[in-house]
């Protein structure tokens, strides 16, 4: 664990990257699977790299929307917005969950919808508040628990986040 740490926190970005690239597309590929029984959605093999690469991208704006939104709780607290409260806490880590998934949430959301419109070459915003009702029941409380470690498990956790996501995606889905 302690190299996984220290890789994370030399490589911010990269590590961002990365961890998203193959958390996220394994979170699509398992809900996809589940729904349908095949990933034949997931586009030809240039589309499915370029999914790769998009949820790579998420991982960067991810990096950089919780970066900016502790920086936003921080000031909240530090102008007397918010009591006073230590990183780390549960407290702290769910007003910081609160205000990045309400925030931030929907424009991460909408712009990975369109990233997956442009790939798939097709217009479309369906489910998309669906997506967005997971800020509310699964993202706000995953991200409480995220909160609460160091900086440098957070990205990782968020990923892994995702995967799960999608397993419980796939299966809801199916009793519809």
């Amino acid at each position: 664990m302690q190299a996984y740490a220290e890789w994370v926190s030399r490589n911010l970005l990269l590590s961002a990257a990365i961890q998203f690239g193959i958390l996220g597309t394994l979170g699509e590929i398992i809900s996809i699977y589940i729904k349908r029984s095949k990933i034949s959605t997931m586009g030809n093999p240039i589309q499915f790299i370029l999914k790769i690469l998009a949820w790579a991208v998420m991982g960067i704006v991810i990096k950089y929307g919780f970066t900016g939104m502790k920086g936003f709780t921080d000031t909240l607290i530090s102008k007397g917005l918010l009591f006073n409260m230590k990183h780390g806490t549960l407290a702290w880590a769910f007003f910081m969950s609160l205000f990045t998934n309400l925030f931030f949430g929907p424009q991460m959301m909408l712009f990975h919808r369109l990233e997956e419109n442009f790939i798939m070459w097709k217009w479309s915003f369906s489910g998309i508040k669906n997506a967005w009702f997971t800020l509310i029941w699964f993202w706000i409380p995953a991200h409480t628990l995220t909160f609460m470690l160091p900086a440098e498990y957070q990205i990782g956790l968020a990923a892994l986040w995702s995967v799960a996501l999608g397993i419980i995606m796939g299966i809801s889905s199916q009793k519809s």
